[in-house]
C-alpha cells in the first residue's frame, strides 16, 4: 500500500533570527486560532481544492489508497501554539486520511517547552521533537537573535523525556557569528552528552533575504556581520561534526543529518527519495511525482482564500524529464546510501560515465557497481560535485 507524508506549516515566531530568510513573522497570538482553523479546512477539503487548482496526480486513485504514515509540523515555531490547536490539526489529519502514523514531528524552540505542553503533545500523538538548539554558546545565540540560552536546552530535554518522547533531534548551525573552532566543538560535545536520537548540522548560509545577509552585503557591522567565520573555518566545523558524531555512534545518512540506528527522519527521507507528500498552510509545498506546487506565503492571504472556499495555491509547476533527472541526482547524492546509476541512466536515457569518471579521478565520488556516492570526506564540497554532474 502506498504511503504519504504530510507537512503542516506554522509560520509564526516570537522573533526573527538575524540569519533567517524564511517567510515567517512575529504576530499577535490572536491570529493563531483563525490560522489553524484555515489549515484544518484545507486538510478536510483537499481533494476539491487541489482539483480546482489544476493539480493532477499521476494515479488518480492514489489519494484514496495512500496511507499517511508521517506528519511534520514545522515553521516558524509551531511549539508556540496552544497544544489544543496542535491536537486539532492532527485530528483533522486523522479524520481526512487513512492513517498509520509512525512518526509525528513537531519543531520546537527550547524556551517554549514546559511540562504541561510536553504532556499534551505526547497525548496528541507527537512522538518526535525537532529541537531548534542551534548552539550551546550563549554569546552565539545572542548574536544570532535567538530567544533561548544554553540553560533552556538543559531544562527542556528532561521535560520531553519525562513526557515519554523518545525521539529528539537537535539542530546545530556551523558558521554562526562569533563561532570558533573551540566553541563549535563544545556545542557538539554538549549536544552529544544530552543523547538525542538525531542531530542535524546546517552550514551557515548568507542570504540577502535575511537581516544578517543584507548587512554583510553592505559591509556593515550590525548583527555581528564582521564576526562570521570564514568559509574555510565553517567547512572545518562540518568536518569536526562528522568526526565527533561518528565517534559517538551516530550514523550520517544525509549531508546534514546523523542518527542513532533506526532514528533517521522517516518524513524527510520522503523528500530525498522523491516520494509524494502534501503540504498544508501558508507557504507549504507539495509533490505528486509529476507536479510541485506551493501555497501563498502570506498567512493573511492564505486564510482569506481558504475561508472563501478557494485553494491558496499560487504556483503549480510540472516536473519535466530534465528537471526530474536533476532531482534524482541532486537529492539522491545528498544521501550517503547514494544513487543507482544504472537505473537513472536507463530511466532517463543518459550516459553519466564520463562525468562520473572525471569526478572519481578527483576523489569526489566513489562508485561500487551500480551505486554512486559522494566520498564522505568531501561532503563539505558537495555542491561542486552536483553542479558538475548536472551540467
Amino acid at each position: 500500500m502506498p504511503t504519504l507524508g504530510l507537512y503542516i506549516q506554522v509560520p509564526f515566531c516570537q522573533t526573527k533570527c538575524t540569519y533567517c530568510n524564511f517567510h515567517t513573522g512575529v504576530v499577535s497570538s490572536d491570529r493563531f486560532t483563525p490560522y489553524v482553523e484555515a489549515v484544518c479546512a484545507e486538510i478536510r477539503n483537499h481533494p476539491f481544492l487541489l482539483g480546482s487548482a489544476g493539480v493532477l496526480w499521476p494515479d488518480s486513485s492514489f489519494l484514496c489508497a495512500a496511507t499517511v504514515d508521517t506528519v511534520y509540523v514545522g515553521g516558524g515555531t509551531p511549539s508556540l501554539l496552544n497544544p489544543k490547536l496542535l491536537a486539532h490539526l492532527l485530528n483533522a489529519v486523522r479524520d481526512s486520511f487513512p492513517c498509520a502514523l509512525v512518526e509525528i514531528t513537531l519543531e520546537a524552540d527550547p524556551e517554549t517547552i514546559d511540562v504541561e505542553k510536553a504532556g499534551q503533545w505526547a497525548a496528541a500523538g507527537i512522538n518526535r521533537i525537532s529541537f531548534g538548539s542551534q548552539s550551546f554558546i550563549d554569546e552565539e545565540l545572542k548574536a544570532a537573535g535567538r530567544m533561548h540560552r544554553r540553560a533552556d536546552i538543559y531544562c527542556a530535554v528532561p521535560i520531553l523525556r519525562d513526557a515519554g518522547i523518545r525521539n529528539i533531534s537537535f539542530d546545530l548551525i556551523a558558521g554562526l557569528p562569533r563561532q570558533t573552532h573551540d566553541s563549535w566543538r563544545r556545542s557538539l560535545s554538549e549536544a552529544i552528552a544530552l543523547a538525542p536520537e538525531h542531530v542535524s548540522v546546517y552550514m551557515m548560509e548568507i542570504d540577502e533575504g535575511s537581516r544578517l545577509g543584507l548587512e554583510v552585503l553592505r559591509k556593515g557591522s550590525r548583527y555581528s556581520a564582521r564576526e562570521l567565520p570564514t568559509e574555510e573555518a565553517t567547512a572545518g566545523f562540518y568536518e569536526a561534526a562528522q568526526e565527533q558524531l561518528a565517534a559517538a555512534g551516530y550514523e550520517q545518512y544525509e549531508i546534514s543529518n546523523w542518527a542513532r540506528p533506526g532514528f533517521a527522519s522517516k518524513h524527510n527521507l520522503k523528500y530525498w527519495r522523491r516520494e509524494p507528500y502534501l503540504g498544508f498552510g501558508a507557504g507549504a509545498h507539495s509533490f505528486s511525482g509529476e507536479q510541485r506546487w506551493a501555497n501563498a506565503h502570506d498567512p493573511s492571504a492564505y486564510v482569506a482564500a481558504i475561508s472563501a472556499g478557494r485553494a491558496a495555491i499560487d504556483s503549480v509547476d510540472t516536473v519535466t524529464r530534465e528537471l526530474a533527472l536533476e532531482e534524482e541526482i541532486f537529492l539522491g547524492l545528498r544521501q550517503l546510501s547514494g544513487v543507482d546509476v544504472s537505473r537513472i541512466e536507463r530511466q532517463y536515457g543518459v550516459d553519466l560515465g564520463a562525468k562520473i569518471s572525471r569526478l572519481a579521478s578527483n576523489g569526489l565520488v566513489e562508485r561500487q557497481g551500480d551505486l554512486l556516492r559522494l566520498v564522505p570526506a568531501r561532503l563539505s564540497v558537495s555542491n561542486e560535485v552536483l553542479v558538475e554532474l548536472l551540467m
